[in-house]
């Protein structure tokens, strides 16, 4: 696949095939993204595959952050628990739940050097990923920021931040493209400063 293939026809994939990819695939695709630019070559991404039993136990742990964060509030006993269930249901169908995380760095510029390469990585997993046939959806649901989570999956608070959980399996339906705007970019050619 070309690269300006990849880039136009990658999709965000919400339906998955059941079908297991396999580690030594998703070992490659993990690899081959660590091509991406970092900053005085730190390569600060990690990742932590939830998949099978692991997956059950993380979707478990969604369920009881999202409870944590209010997000049954106003809806009856009943109306939470079907709507809890369904989530979960609907998180254990996923092959594989990449968790895409950084050790933080108190030196804030150096902090967001470390994001910034982190987020670069992951788009390297979506194209690696879609060149082999296999769907991802980047997330960042809220759960990502909740610290009894990080610590509940096996993190620690105080040392991981979280950039994103990446949902993986072979797409059993690709959406169609949707139009990008224009980029407002400006050539600068003339001075902007006041010559004296």
């Amino acid at each position: 696949m070309e690269l300006y293939e990849a880039i136009t026809s990658r999709r965000s994939i919400h339906d998955f095939q059941q079908s297991i990819v396999t580690e030594e695939e998703l070992k490659q695709i993990f690899q081959l993204a660590s091509w991406a630019p970092t900053h005085r070559m730190k390569q600060p991404w990690m990742v932590k595959v939830f998949q099978k039993e692991g997956g059950e136990d993380f979707a478990e742990q969604v369920i009881k952050s999202y409870k944590r964060s209010g997000f049954t509030e106003g809806y009856s006993k009943e109306k939470a628990f079907k709507m809890m269930e369904g989530i979960k249901n609907f998180l254990v169908k996923i092959p594989h739940h990449a968790l895409i995380y950084m050790e933080k760095d108190r030196d804030m510029h150096r902090y967001e050097e470390d994001f910034s390469a982190v987020c670069a990585y992951i788009q390297n997993v979506q194209l690696a990923a879609w060149e082999k046939g296999i769907g991802v959806l980047w997330t960042s649901s809220p759960y990502i920021h909740d610290e009894t989570f990080i610590d509940d999956i096996g993190l620690d608070k105080k040392r991981h931040k979280i950039i994103g959980v990446l949902q993986m399996g072979y797409p059993s339906s690709i959406p169609g493209a949707k139009t990008r705007n224009p980029v407002p970019l400006v050539f600068q050619k003339d001075h902007f400063t006041k010559r004296s």
